[in-house]
């Protein structure tokens, strides 16, 4: 499974805006920005999600996670494709990773997790321009949103399924051979 982690805030992602022309566009904020941190992962071959929403992403909140993950597949050994964000690398999430393969990627490369792309789908639809009246909703919506997706829409939308993603290309070279 790929994984990643993303962070919802009460304030919306700004994607438009208007202002007559040479003025300076009003954002009204006020409070803090309140956050949740949800953890998604997706199966590369049938594209099934799992989530779980925390209030952090710390050392306990990915072997949370991770339990889901176990929980979900009843113990079956399994890989997780994820990033080094350190809630990931924290000793309580390697100790906890026990039955589950870590793949790791570059550092600093989300381009190459297929969950960013996913993620950044959802909140385009879903969080841009647009605060609901709570975090809790937000976190619902978003949810809803991406659970709404067929696995094959999920694989397709994440660009899974494109001929040039590099983990396909990766598959192909390690289980068949040179093209």
């Amino acid at each position: 499974m790929a994984e990643d982690a993303t962070d919802l805030l009460m304030f919306p992602p700004l994607r438009a805006g208007g202002a007559l022309l040479g003025q300076p566009a009003e954002v009204r904020l006020s409070g803090a920005n309140a956050r949740r941190v949800i953890f998604g992962a997706m199966n590369p071959v049938t594209g099934t999600r799992l989530f779980l929403p925390r209030p952090k992403a710390r050392s306990v909140d990915f072997p949370a996670f991770l339990a889901e993950i176990r929980r979900h597949y009843w113990g079956r050994h399994g890989a997780l494709l994820l990033d080094e964000d350190p809630c990931h690398t924290a000793k309580a999430s390697l100790k906890a990773a026990d039955g589950v393969t870590l793949l790791w990627l570059p550092k600093r490369s989300p381009e190459l997790n297929p969950r960013d792309t996913l993620w950044g789908q959802g909140k385009d639809v879903v969080c841009a321009n647009k605060q609901g009246p709570t975090l809790d909703e937000q976190v619902e919506r978003i949810l809803k949103d991406l659970s709404g997706l067929s696995g094959p829409e999920a694989l397709q939308t994440s660009g899974f399924l494109s001929e040039d993603f590099w983990l396909k290309r990766t598959l192909s070279k390690t289980f068949c051979g040179p093209a």
